[in-house]
């Protein structure tokens, strides 16, 4: 059966092609008669305008441009997958598309998304990592950006961040509150901003307490195998934690398998305690706490930052920090009691 099109529509209805393709598309002044008329053809007829059609009428794509690193996409755990679906749901309250692009790690060449290169996007949003180069190159295109998990000190873009030094706070105290004294920090990939700020979360808390830094940063990345290295480096020096505080719960679970290997108890030698809360932390022997990051609702923030920056056309700098919840698990429970004992603060699944 033959789509029917906007020409049908206004043969139909009675009413010219302008007319119409101003009903269609919400522009413009047109009576609310001649608007319930046409309306009433185009439900009748089965009529949806393309996408291009609806572009040639608004002058937008109605696509948004998401870019993401190859590493970020193909790591195990979906992070970064999680924002994007935040994305794609939300999305779909404004009648946008997402668009995904990949592009290679920081340090690589520069590749321009197909999306750009044929103006298929009305804005861009930038998740994680990226080099600046590659945020400057998107930059001049014109659409506006927002970035999600990262920000450019030097220069300020609109930006959807996790609130890390306040999550940093109360993984520490919590490590405190449960009767350890020598806390360590693992991280990896300083230079990150996320990281840098969970590091002087971690030292802020630790100054306020009078106990001593016992600090791992020496790894570039922030996978397994990076916390298994930074937890080695930690637990071979002459002051052994009885609890770490991990820059994300990748490093939190390379390290759990390093102590294990050691013989060591968890919790009951050492307390640890990741930063995301992602999936894999419930199946951990034993469960990783950690600092749960609402990554659905940082896409969701994004999505609505960058429509307001098109529709209102404005280049105002927006910074959005999501605030982080504790998740108590068993990795982290007090050393006084045995796990689930009674009377104590109930553990999360």
């Amino acid at each position: 059966m033959k789509r029917p099109t906007i020409d049908d529509v206004a043969r139909q209805s009675g009413f010219s092609l302008s007319t119409v393709s101003l009903v269609i598309n919400d522009r413009g002044y047109v009576s609310a008669e001649t608007r319930r008329k046409i309306l009433e053809v185009v439900g009748r007829l089965g009529y949806h305008p393309t996408r291009s059609a609806r572009g040639l009428a608004s002058r937008t794509s109605g696509n948004v441009g998401f870019i993401l690193t190859e590493d970020h996409f193909s790591q195990a755990e979906p992070f970064y997958t999680r924002i994007f679906l935040g994305t794609e749901f939300e999305s779909r309250n404004f009648h946008y598309y997402i668009l995904l692009t990949t592009v290679p790690s920081v340090g690589s060449h520069i590749e321009t998304p197909r999306f750009l290169l044929e103006r298929h996007v009305d804005g861009v949003i930038i998740a994680g990592k990226v080099s600046h180069k590659l945020i400057e190159h998107v930059e001049s295109f014109g659409v506006p950006i927002i970035l999600v998990d990262y920000e450019v000190k030097r220069r300020r873009y609109s930006a959807v961040l996790i609130d890390n030094r306040a999550g940093a706070h109360l993984a520490v105290r919590h490590l405190l509150a449960t009767g350890r004294s020598a806390i360590g920090f693992l991280g990896g990939d300083i230079d990150h901003p996320s990281i840098a700020e969970r590091l002087e979360g971690y030292r802020e808390v630790i100054a306020e307490s009078g106990k001593e830094e016992l600090i791992s940063t020496a790894e570039t990345e922030t996978r397994s195998a990076n916390g298994f290295s930074a937890m080695q480096d930690l637990w071979n020096r002459g002051v052994r934690p009885d609890a770490v505080f991990a820059a994300n719960d990748a490093m939190a679970i390379g390290g759990m398998q390093f102590l294990k290997q050691q013989g060591v108890r968890i919790p009951e030698d050492i307390a640890l305690i990741g930063f995301d809360d992602i999936d894999t932390c419930r199946v951990m022997d034993p469960p990783l706490s950690s600092i749960r990051v609402f990554k659905e609702e940082m896409g969701r923030i994004a999505v609505q930052r960058l429509v307001d920056m098109i529709t209102a056309k404005t280049t105002t700098v927006v910074t959005t920090h999501v605030p982080v919840e504790l998740v108590v698990r068993a990795s982290s429970a007090p050393i006084e009691v045995d796990v689930g004992a009674p009377g104590q603060p109930s553990l999360q699944a």
